[in-house]
């Protein structure tokens, strides 16, 4: 993230005395990416954030992959998942290659007996359904339906839900997430024909500082494992941080499409930006207004990329039978396009309800076996 914040107390200058009233020294630590060289904050805690108690049981959550090569146009039931109660079982990974991993996740109850890091991957969770607070070393963000929650890798945090009707689709991203370069400036600023900006942001607020010692489970994902590493005290401990590299949400709904006379094509709805992959929002929108346009996306070939689209609602212009929390691959090597009827059904219409939001990735990508056991095994018949 290149927008600078801060929180709390901090000292004048980085890297100097910082004295805790109660006696002894504030503990310094560097937050950042990409070794030195990334986006970074400074974090100054009550305990040592190395103190590590104990070491329990690691197991592995690596995915089952069954389809390695595909080319068969996909459609997943994600609402077909059974929800758990654990936020971690919740979370079903559906397709991946080795620049990201794809899923969706239930979680009925929020995370109060361990604290989660994932040490390997930047996160985007979006809200589908359900209200709460992501809880952070960095302080709070509340979420609602319609949110992304960007949590940077090493993140430490907890998930609290307002209730238990919960659905999330995430995407972890071996490479850090930002907005497109095309939307900043270069100092980093967001450009006026951005369709956001920084003030749409939800920043981090409610900085949470724990003074307590005692036993504090920490799950952390690496290598495709979990473990789990007992610490001396309470991570939530930070007095006080700034910098650029904190979690931060943005709402789909403060989305800006852009639209033109005649149809865009998908480039125009990117929101973020990892190493070999997009992200994109479709957002209800103002139609096509040339006076013979056709709304409707014109068929394209997917020869560089695969196209994930997971449903909010149930209008998506170019597809028939769309229903809330399915998610289509369209696989790279073959053309796609609209469904028969959805061509002509869009001339003359002025505006869209849909709410989607878009995944291409540059690499192909894999089916797992939480995919095919929610799998619309007919639908790359649907063009017929």
């Amino acid at each position: 993230m290149g927008y600078y914040h801060k929180l709390g107390s901090i000292p004048k200058k980085r890297h100097t005395v910082f004295t805790n009233p109660k006696g002894g020294l504030y503990y310094e630590q560097l937050f950042g990416t990409e070794g030195f060289s990334g986006v970074s904050s400074l974090l100054y805690q009550v305990h040592r954030p190395t103190a590590i108690k104990a070491q329990l049981e690691s197991y592995s959550i690596a995915p089952k992959v069954i389809v390695e090569k595909n080319i068969t146009p996909r459609k997943i039931e994600g609402f077909d998942v059974t929800p758990e109660d654990d936020f971690l079982e919740s979370r079903k990974v559906m397709m991946l290659n080795s620049d990201l991993q794809i899923g969706v996740a239930a979680p009925r109850k929020s995370m109060t007996t361990y604290f989660y890091k994932n040490a390997e991957a930047d996160e985007m969770l979006f809200i589908h359904k359900g209200t709460g607070t992501l809880r952070t070393l960095m302080g709070n963000i509340d979420f609602e339906p319609g949110d992304y929650l960007i949590i940077p890798r090493g993140m430490i945090y907890q998930m609290r839900f307002d209730g238990e009707d919960n659905r999330i689709f995430f995407v972890e991203s071996y490479s850090p997430l930002y907005a497109p370069k095309r939307y900043r400036n270069e100092f980093g600023q967001m450009l006026e024909h951005a369709p956001y900006c920084e003030r749409d942001l939800k920043l981090p607020t409610e900085l949470e500082t724990h003074d307590e010692e005692g036993d504090f489970l920490i799950k952390i994902k690496k290598q495709e494992m979990i473990h789990q590493l007992v610490y001396a005290s309470h991570p939530f401990d930070v007095v006080g941080w700034d910098g650029h590299n904190y979690p931060y949400g943005f709402s789909i709904h403060n989305f800006e499409p852009i639209t033109g006379r005649v149809h865009q094509p998908p480039p125009v709805h990117q929101t973020f930006e990892g190493h070999n992959f997009v992200v994109c929002s479709f957002c209800p929108r103002m139609y096509d207004y040339h006076p013979e346009a056709i709304p409707a996306p014109y068929n394209h070939s997917n020869i560089d990329s695969d196209e994930v689209l997971y449903y909010v609602n149930d209008n998506f212009m170019s597809r028939g039978d769309v229903r809330e929390g399915q998610m289509t691959l369209h696989p790279g090597g073959i053309p796609h396009g609209p469904h028969p009827g959805a061509m002509e059904k869009s001339i003359g219409k002025k505006e869209t309800k849909e709410l989607a939001v878009m995944i291409d990735p540059f690499r192909p990508l894999m089916l797992t076996e939480n995919a095919l056991k929610v799998e619309d095994d007919k639908y790359y018949l649907s063009w017929m």
